[in-house]
């Protein structure tokens, strides 16, 4: 099983995930974790890494980068870890499609659909964390680290939207789950981990271990 953490800086990703994964190991299930990219191509990667920090560049080799890198996320990453067991994804194809269309001021349905032809890099069930901006952002003026573009309030503001609109067309066009939920109170917080971990315990018993037994 793949699942998906999306939402804007300081909704609370970091915190589900790390609370996930401990859980998971408590109860026995070999969950691994992996980022939004791949970094696996370098001219892919130059451009990434441009869009991360703000600079649009040419709308069509923004997107051909986003999906070579998935391209490569899927095949040399997301597939070998889905085969010792369930993957844990902080951002994935919902955050890569809502950057492009906040910096190239476009349809965010167009790059969900383009993103989704990756079908290997479906996540089984999406997390959107909605936690209100006004809390992301106390929270973040909190960290030490630098502030990114896209954790100003106004950004963040409209990236907010933006996920609300990717997870709707994701739903649409893949038939998948989202689980829309704020993580704001520590009840948010158990509430998330419980019907997460329940969806990976369903997962796990349905899918059974790859050992030379059963090859």
């Amino acid at each position: 099983m793949l699942l998906a953490l999306e939402g804007i800086a300081g909704a609370g990703k970091s915190t589900l995930r790390d609370r996930l994964l401990a859980d998971a190991r408590t109860t026995g299930i070999a969950l691994s974790h992996v980022g939004q990219f791949s970094w696996l191509s370098h001219p892919s990667t130059r451009t990434l890494i441009r869009l991360r920090a703000g600079h649009a560049g040419d709308p069509d080799e923004a997107i051909e980068a986003a999906c070579q890198d998935l391209t490569l996320h899927s095949r040399f990453n997301l597939a070998p870890a889905l085969a010792q067991g369930p993957v844990l994804a902080d951002r994935l194809t919902l955050s890569t499609a809502c950057l492009l269309a906040l910096l190239h001021q476009q349809s965010v349905d167009e790059y969900v659909e383009r993103l989704a032809e990756q079908g290997s890099a479906r996540p089984q069930l999406t997390v959107l964390l909605t936690t209100e901006a006004d809390i992301c952002h106390a929270r973040i003026t909190r960290r030490a680290t630098a502030r990114r573009f896209t954790e100003h309030p106004e950004a963040a503001a409209r990236l907010a939207d933006l996920y609300q609109e990717a997870a709707n067309a994701w739903a649409k066009i893949t038939g998948l789950p989202v689980l829309h939920h704020p993580c704001t109170t520590r009840a948010d917080l158990d509430a998330l981990t419980a019907a997460c971990m329940d969806q990976l315990r369903a997962a796990s018993r349905s899918t059974p271990p790859t050992t030379e037994a059963n090859r």
